[in-house]
């Protein structure tokens, strides 16, 4: 095994600080558990001048190595590598499993940075790829925008309890209780009362416009709502507080669609800025797979990163986390398997809508992928519907490793025809 010609530098990274360690390729200390305090310049440059000392009393070059902690590894990173300096990320699931591998159980973060420091000199490491800029950016934006829409998602059931509280026939009215029409109504009839208490023809021509829809359905409309609203007299309780709380949660909902809005309009600028990268090339590639739209697949593009450091499609299923767990001991081999989840949420997010989309059928009738549809309906027929989406799941993957690899649209064909045009050629022996 050849010895690494560097020194390691290994940085156990918290919020407010963290601590470093040097050793040398005979995993020697040779600069003790170091604390840089993260907002003191003072002791940033104090990190940095240990490391040019120990570079020149060991006549080397180093690299550092942070473990990734989400986001509070990210500012160090930047300033090491603005510096000058190698600087590497590692999973932190690969520095948990060098942890405590001795007899005695000792936690803290002056020996993690050391063992971070030792585990960089281990050959064939796995380190994290730093994405360009333009992916930093897109990814900042459609993550913010998925937290968002979790966020209204929460303001939503919020609504939906305090109208159980106060109208629970109203939630029988309308189906989208955010919808255009039933905002309107929220906003200007809050209360049974004043929806008794309206004009008719107002009413009803309010609801005409805020669903343009024709008279004729607005009426229908009105006359449930009005229904509603008797009901809710005697089954319903008439609590002003409780009211007052549904004025500030539809305050907030049309607060998150504006912010989500907004999101999407600077992930549109973006792509359009930077339309010749190949980076937005690799997105109009996922785009064009039947079921993926422009935000799955800026999204997936995203999360994925560098697309060159996948060689196969089992490593993009494991870095999704959609390989199945493997437990096995002995002549056990559990029955019940399921997905590790280890990978990126987000993209598993957005993989699963896609798959969802393409089990889907149009109005007419017809389903929007014929052949993914088929193999579902086969799949449920002898699984669970989730195991079978699950499997959706991974021809989705594949889907999208073909056209990254071959860098063109995708085109829908049957099993039949893709394996006609892959089948290798046979060269018989002479």
């Amino acid at each position: 095994m050849s010895k690494c010609n560097y020194l390691s530098v290994g940085i156990d990274v918290g919020s407010a600080f963290s601590w470093m360690s040097i050793v040398d390729p005979d995993e020697n200390l040779i600069l003790k558990p170091f604390k840089i305090i993260h907002n003191n310049l003072d002791s940033l440059e104090r990190a940095l001048a240990a490391i040019k000392k120990a570079e020149e009393s060991n006549s080397m070059k180093s690299q550092t190595f942070l473990e990734s902690t989400g986001i509070y590894h990210f500012p160090l990173f930047c300033y090491l590598m603005e510096s000058g300096f190698e600087a590497f990320v590692i999973n932190p699931l690969i520095t948990y499993s060098i942890k405590n591998i001795g007899i005695r159980k000792v936690k803290n973060d002056k020996l993690d940075s050391i063992g971070i420091a030792k585990l960089g000199l281990k050959p064939n490491l796995q380190v994290s790829v730093i994405p360009a800029k333009l992916v930093l950016e897109l990814r900042a934006l459609t993550r913010n925008y998925y937290n968002l829409v979790d966020i209204r998602s929460s303001y939503v059931n919020q609504l939906k309890t305090h109208l159980h509280t106060v109208f629970p026939q109203y939630l029988d009215v309308f189906c989208d209780v955010t919808g255009t029409t039933s905002m309107m109504i929220l906003e200007s009839y809050p209360t049974p009362d004043k929806i008794l208490r309206a004009h008719k023809d107002s009413l009803i021509s309010k609801i005409s416009k805020a669903s343009r829809k024709g008279i004729n359905k607005a009426t229908e409309k009105y006359d449930k709502l009005v229904l509603a609203a008797k009901s809710a007299k005697v089954f319903g309780c008439n609590l002003d507080s409780v009211y007052f709380n549904i004025s500030t949660t539809l305050t907030l909902i049309k607060g998150m669609d504006s912010a989500i809005a907004a999101t999407m309009d600077n992930i549109h600028t973006l792509v359009k800025q930077f339309h010749s990268e190949k980076f937005v090339q690799q997105v109009n590639w996922l785009n064009s797979i039947t079921g993926i739209g422009f935000l799955s697949a800026v999204t997936i593009m995203c999360e994925i990163g560098d697309y060159s450091v996948f060689k196969t499609p089992k490593q993009l299923f494991a870095y999704f986390g959609m390989d199945p767990e493997v437990k096995q001991s002995g002549k056990f081999n559990a029955t019940e398997v399921h997905m590790s989840k280890r990978g990126s949420r987000i993209a598993r997010r957005a993989i699963f809508a896609v798959a969802l989309a393409c089990i889907r059928k149009k109005r007419n009738g017809e389903a929007i992928n014929p052949y993914l549809y088929d193999f579902y309906q086969k799949k449920a027929s002898v699984k669970p519907k989730m195991v079978a989406l699950g499997a959706v799941m991974h021809k989705v993957c594949n889907y999208i490793f073909a056209v990254l690899r071959d860098e063109t649209e995708f085109t829908v064909r049957s099993p039949e025809e893709h394996r006609d045009a892959y089948k290798p050629s046979v060269t018989l022996a002479a």
